[in-house]
């Protein structure tokens, strides 16, 4: 069991959960979000070969369309 930081908040993790596993675990479209882990913006290509660590602090940013 790991912890890590998400959007600022604490959470338990299984060991070896890829970005695009917590992704899918949060019901979050890939396509519409950003991600910062550990204070750098990680690209789309790395989400599913990107495991989670213990103390990992992870930013999930939403697009959201308007006008």
């Amino acid at each position: 069991m790991a912890k890590i930081q998400l959007n600022g908040r604490n959470f338990k993790i299984v060991q070896k959960l890829t970005i695009k596993q917590l992704l899918s675990k949060h019901k979050l479209n890939e396509n519409r979000i950003a991600i910062e882990l550990n204070g750098s913006i990680l690209p789309k290509s790395k989400f599913k070969k990107t495991f989670l660590k213990n103390k990992d602090k992870v930013e999930i940013v939403h697009f959201i369309g308007g006008g």
